[in-house]
This record gives structure tokens, C-alpha cells and sequence, in this order.
């Protein structure tokens, strides 16, 4: 078949016979297409933001239906499974793990998977991917379509439990650090871990829902010890998505302990200046009456009368915190 586009490397990232004599085989680009029409399993995966990839997949895909094409170059993606014919649509997403991104900002992972083909296509790297191509050069690696889509969910969920398990455990600390004592930065922490909390669930609820339709509509070329690996995974993203729900609500509890203790620590600040006004308004008010300067001043003339009214201050004073020391104001 005639291809539309040029197959060049930088379009097609990885690409591998699975099954057959050349088992394990990377493929080079120009057998692609070729192979991808036979009995033989082949798997390619493709750059999605390359501009040429759309064209090769309607030119080279054609005998596909119209159904897989439109899903595979769709530019908006959103967790799913769609069986059509004996093969299904997968739409997946994984922890992003490239440095310097946010991990939470998860990378989508599309593809095509029958019993004779695979056609995979992310807009990032996807670590999972790298992982099984990385085993089919070693000699390892999946055998059938069932088994790669078995180690790719694996490799996925795998990642998105470890990081899980670094985000409950930073929300951990900050619980234990917020009982002892708040302090400003905490409030950060808190924001960026409701966020996560938040954006994750937003991606792994519909992975979940992908999962259990799955196992609901699942091909007749998935099954056995496949399929119970799929419900293992489904299992452990059931467990991800509650937890980020339990996640929220432990933040807002979180949240509402360091509300209270900022509001604490206002009222102990006003209640002292309060104390502070009752003591020095009485002394303010003897200050400011002796302070005028008018005829008839008692002990304007006297050398001693300074000292002596500073004296009487200081006893008004005193007197001022035993009295609000037995009515309990102190």
C-alpha cells in the first residue's frame, strides 16, 4: 500500500514485531506499515505533536474504521475503553516524569490494540512505554496484545501509586507538624497538596471508570490470568481515587486547625492589648489632667511633687492588676 506520508524516525518512536519468527525485533520505519496489515502482531508508537503523524495514520490506516482513526489523532483526550469489532480503543494517562514538570500534570497515553496490531501515540514521553520497549530488547517483554496491554496498565499504575504514596505521605507530615505548631509556609504546603489531591482524581476517576468497562465488555482475546491482572490494577486505582477523595477531606481538616489556631493566637494578642488599655487608661487620663498647663496646679511649686506623682502612678497601677487578677480577667 501506497503511503501518504514519508515514514521517518522522528515520527515513529519506537517500533517492534511481538509475535512471529522476528519476535522482539525492532522495526525499522519503512516496515511499519507493512507489517502492521498481516497477522502478525506488530506494535509502532508514534509522536503525537508531530505534524506528519495525522496523515500517516489516515494514509496507512485506512483499512481501520473510521471510529479507531478519529480516536487515535483526536487532539482532546479524556481517560477511556471502547471495544469496537475484536479490538479496543485505550485511552490511559500516567504520572508525568519528566524532569522539571509537574508529576501530577499526567501524560495521555492513546492506542489501537487487537490481536494483530498495536498503535500507540503520546504528546510526551511516557515512562511506561520506554519500560516495554525497553524489556523487548532485552528479550523480554509482552508476546501477545493481551500481555501488553496488561504491562502497560501495570507500568502506569505502578508509577501513579508510588507518587500517591510520596503525596500522602507529605499530607502525613504536615498534619503532625500543624498539631505542634503553624507557622506561615504551611499554608502553601496546604494549597499545593489539596491541588494534587484534586487534579489526580480529576484524571483517574474516568481511568478507573476505563477499567471497569474492561472488564465489563473485555475481548475474548483478554482473559485468564490477563484479565485478573487487570482487576488487580483496577483494584489498586479504586484505591488511588478513595484516597484522594480521604485526601481532600483530611485537608480541609487541616485547613480548619490552622484557621483555628490563627484565630487563637489573634484573641490572645487582643486580649492582652484589652488588659494593656484597662491598665494604662485610668493612668493616660491622671497623666493627661496634670499634664495642662493652667494656674493653680497642685505641686507645680513643689520640688518633690514629680517623684511623688510618679509614685501614685505606679500604686494606681499595681492596685489596677490586683483587681483584674481577682475578677479573672488575667
Amino acid at each position: 500500500m501506497t503511503t501518504l506520508v514519508p515514514v521517518t524516525q522522528d515520527m515513529i518512536l519506537r517500533a517492534f514485531a511481538l509475535d512471529g519468527p522476528d519476535a522482539g525485533r525492532r522495526l525499522e520505519p519503512a516496515e511499519v506499515p507493512e507489517l502492521l496489515r498481516h497477522d502478525t502482531l506488530a506494535w509502532v508508537h508514534l509522536r503525537a505533536q508531530h505534524a506528519d503523524t495525522p496523515s500517516w495514520i489516515v494514509g496507512n490506516l485506512s483499512y481501520l474504521d473510521p471510529t479507531i482513526i478519529d480516536a487515535l489523532v483526536a487532539e482532546e483526550t479524556r481517560p477511556r475503553v471502547t471495544p469496537v469489532g475484536n479490538g479496543l480503543i485505550v485511552i490511559l494517562r500516567g504520572v508525568n516524569t519528566i524532569e522539571g514538570e509537574a508529576p501530577e500534570d499526567m501524560v495521555s497515553v492513546r492506542l489501537w490494540i487487537d490481536p494483530h496490531r498495536i498503535v500507540s501515540l503520546s504528546m510526551r514521553k511516557v515512562k511506561a512505554i520506554e519500560d516495554i520497549a525497553e524489556s523487548l530488547e532485552r528479550g523480554g517483554g509482552p508476546k501477545d496484545a493481551a500481555e501488553f496491554l496488561v504491562m502497560l496498565t501495570e507500568r502506569l499504575t505502578y508509577r501513579i501509586e508510588a507518587f500517591w504514596r510520596e503525596v500522602d505521605d507529605k499530607a502525613d507530615d504536615l498534619e503532625e507538624e500543624v498539631l505542634e505548631e503553624v507557622r506561615p509556609e504551611m499554608a502553601g504546603r496546604l494549597v499545593d497538596l489539596r491541588r494534587t489531591a484534586i487534579i489526580l482524581r480529576r484524571y483517574l476517576q474516568p481511568q478507573r471508570d476505563a477499567m471497569r468497562t474492561l472488564q465489563a465488555v473485555h475481548p475474548d482475546w483478554v482473559e485468564g490470568d490477563d484479565l485478573r491482572q487487570l482487576a488487580e490494577e483496577l483494584d489498586a486505582l479504586e484505591r488511588v481515587v478513595e484516597d484522594a477523595d480521604a485526601l481532600r477531606d483530611r485537608m480541609a481538616l487541616v485547613r480548619d486547625e490552622m484557621q483555628s489556631a490563627r484565630d487563637e493566637r489573634l484573641n490572645r494578642n487582643l486580649y492582652l492589648l484589652s488588659i494593656l488599655s484597662a491598665v494604662f487608661l485610668p493612668l493616660g487620663f491622671l497623666t493627661g489632667l496634670f499634664g495642662i498647663n493652667l494656674a493653680g496646679m497642685p505641686g507645680a511649686e513643689w520640688p518633690l511633687a514629680f517623684w511623688v506623682f510618679t509614685g501614685a502612678l505606679c500604686v494606681i497601677g499595681a492596685l489596677q492588676l490586683v483587681v483584674l487578677r481577682r475578677m479573672r480577667w488575667i
